[in-house]
């Protein structure tokens, strides 16, 4: 898809209103911002001073990659940069687009700056579609500017786009549109008699407008739609006038899409609050995370895994009973299945998130681990070896008394008895005093008391 948005001197192309090809367009895409001014939302990239606007104004970029959930004006912010630079503009779809047009793409490049003196910028959507082969196509091209390249994903790009493309461009993250942004976009469609719904005789009420901007959820083009459907599907009264209510945007736009990809960031960004909100002790927070989830039909066997490993890592020895809860939820709503699988899901979030905390256990492991990997390995003492090991010991000219196990059991009424488990009597777990662990507290004083001979 190609549009030549300015001839080769600058001056831009009108294309009249109304013309019919015009009128037929969505009103989203009649919509379309023809300025940095018009765009909704994005002010943390396009307000006076900041880096994006800068590169535009200045006509100082090269590779851009834009990166956002769906609606919040990728594409649109790609026209208004070849607007403003008076590039020629070439769109291609990561699903579709193939080697050859790709080069048949940069070629017309070519030749266009050749000939007019006109630069192309190349404007790729759904960039995480694109295979190393396409990519691989592009990158010489963008180092030596033959094309301005940008690229639109729904994706993480760290994750979904390659490191040699990343390297080459410019990453910018683009936010839904806050709702009074929608609201004064769905104002401004609802009067231009141009390019929106001005010509009719449309009155709408500004809780009407405030409903579709909510229910858009920060997508301007879903946003546009329900007003266009709204518009268009509501008879006139008897006065004569369009009136969009309240009643009638509800039935326009009706169920919110509740952003998440069970393959993509809505899928990780979801579970870390989820998780992040029971180690903060916020059962709320933790059950509105989790409703998220259960929403979008996340499956429960993931959910329960991170149950489980939560209330070992961040409850952990404080309540041990902790662990059992998310174990038999774990279970139980494998058994039961949706939608009763809530229950004890719900059961097992509130229990976690309301436990007293601790991480001391595996804190102690990790720092073990760390010495285990990277400092002096640690020989067995002898005491605590096989009977083999403590006759070849014995050969060494080790004492028998050195080689004599003693037996907790056989000591006392609290069978302790102090002697050396580790050669350098390192110390690892550090308890705390929270929940159950306090208890745990207590005893290790009790016994390092013993140990170092003073009155229990």
């Amino acid at each position: 898809m190609e549009y030549d948005l300015f001839t080769p001197h600058g001056s831009r192309e009108e294309v009249p209103h109304d013309a019919p090809e015009q009128l037929q367009m969505p009103l989203a895409a009649r919509m379309r911002p023809e300025s940095l001014e018009e765009v909704a939302g994005q002010q943390h990239l396009l307000a006076p001073g900041k880096l994006l606007r800068r590169a535009i104004e200045t006509d100082r970029f090269s590779s851009l990659i834009f990166y956002g959930p769906p609606g919040v004006g990728k594409t649109t912010l790609a026209y208004v940069i070849a607007r403003c630079t008076s590039a020629f503009f070439v769109m291609l779809n990561g699903v579709e687009s193939n080697v050859s047009e790709i080069r048949d793409k940069i070629a017309e490049a070519r030749t266009r700056m050749a000939i007019h003196g006109q630069r192309t910028i190349l404007f790729v959507d759904e960039l995480h579609r694109f295979n190393k082969a396409q990519q691989d196509v592009l990158l010489p091209h963008l180092e030596k500017g033959t094309v301005r390249f940008i690229g639109a994903t729904t994706e993480n790009p760290y994750f979904a786009i390659n490191s040699a493309m990343l390297s080459r461009s410019q990453i910018f993250p683009l936010e839904p549109v806050p709702e009074a942004e929608l609201v004064q976009l769905l104002r401004r469609a609802a009067a231009d008699s141009q390019r929106g719904l001005g010509n009719l005789p449309l009155e709408c009420a500004e809780d009407a407008l405030q409903h579709m901007a909510l229910k858009a959820d920060g997508d301007a083009r879903k946003a546009l739609t329900a007003l266009e459907v709204a518009a268009l599907s509501t008879p006139p009264a008897e006065d004569g006038r369009i009136h969009l209510t309240l009643e009638v945007a509800e039935e326009s736009i009706q169920k919110k899409a509740v952003r998440y990809d069970r393959a993509g960031d809505g899928h990780y960004d979801t579970i870390s609050a989820f998780i992040k909100s029971m180690r903060g002790s916020d059962p709320d927070a933790a059950l509105y995370w989790l409703a998220s989830m259960l929403n979008a039909g996340e499956d429960i066997r993931f959910i329960s895994r991170r149950l489980v490993i939560c209330a070992s890592e961040d409850v952990g020895l404080a309540d041990s009973n902790a662990l059992r809860v998310a174990l038999d939820a774990a279970r139980a709503a494998e058994m039961v299945g949706m939608p009763e699988a809530r229950i004890p899901l719900a059961h097992a979030t509130v229990y976690i998130a309301t436990a007293p905390k601790s991480n001391s256990a595996y804190k102690a492991l990790d720092a073990a681990l760390h010495d285990v990997k990277e400092g002096r390995t640690l020989a067995v003492p002898d005491h605590l070896a096989t009977p083999t090991r403590k006759k070849l010991a014995r050969l060494r000219g080790v004492s028998e008394e050195a080689t004599q196990y003693k037996y907790a059991h056989d000591f006392g009424e609290e069978h302790y008895v102090p002697q050396a488990y580790l050669p350098e009597g390192r110390v690892y777990y550090h308890p705390t005093r929270n929940g159950m662990e306090l208890r745990i507290t207590e005893r290790m004083e009790y016994l390092r008391r013993l140990r170092n001979g003073e009155q229990a």
